[in-house]
């Protein structure tokens, strides 16, 4: 973004700057184990992340040892971290507000909440399981795909690589 932002002001708009798509929602998903750290695929402990490809059953043992707080009433407050994260999650996944899962999961144990956040969970991530699988086992098509979009990275980035080498006044090769 740096490069192309001073590219474009030096010579003139050449390449899309990209703008970050940062929802109001959702944007951080903490750690299931330490809810201070924004969950990461690159965390050690895979206890802290639900990976798109995890198992049913891994992702509702993850979610049902995932750290929540003392207490038993099921509520989103910032003071009370773990159990806001997973309520978070469970409100993106579902598009229900907070106060509806609030109101839900009044009376109810954090057990009842943790299993139905794993069921939901397994049911949210499994059409995308399901594709992926379909597209990994079609080898063909697979590479359909790669060639079809090597062959159109080919084409834009020698038209916009010709277009750099025009403002910038460098003489293209095999041109003499």
């Amino acid at each position: 973004r740096d490069l192309a932002n001073r590219f474009n002001t030096q010579y003139s708009d050449t390449f899309t700057l990209p703008e970050p798509y940062i929802p109001k929602e959702g944007s951080r998903i903490m750690s299931l184990q330490d809810p201070s750290k924004k969950m990461s695929k690159s965390d050690e402990n895979s206890n802290n992340i639900i990976s798109l490809l995890d198992e049913p059953k891994v992702i509702c043992k993850k979610i049902k040892r995932a750290v929540t707080d003392s207490g038993s009433e099921i509520k989103h407050d910032e003071t009370r971290p773990g159990l806001s994260n997973l309520i978070s999650m469970y409100s993106l996944i579902t598009n229900t507000s907070h106060s509806s899962l609030e109101k839900m999961y009044e009376g109810k144990m954090y057990s009842d909440f943790k299993t139905d956040l794993g069921d939901a969970l397994v049911e949210y991530l499994a059409p995308l399981q399901k594709k992926y699988n379909e597209l990994m086992n079609d080898e063909k098509y697979l590479e359909t795909i790669l060639d079809k979009g090597a062959e159109n990275a080919f084409f834009r980035a020698r038209k916009t690589l010709s277009k750099v080498y025009r403002k910038v006044g460098f003489i293209p090769k095999g041109a003499n």
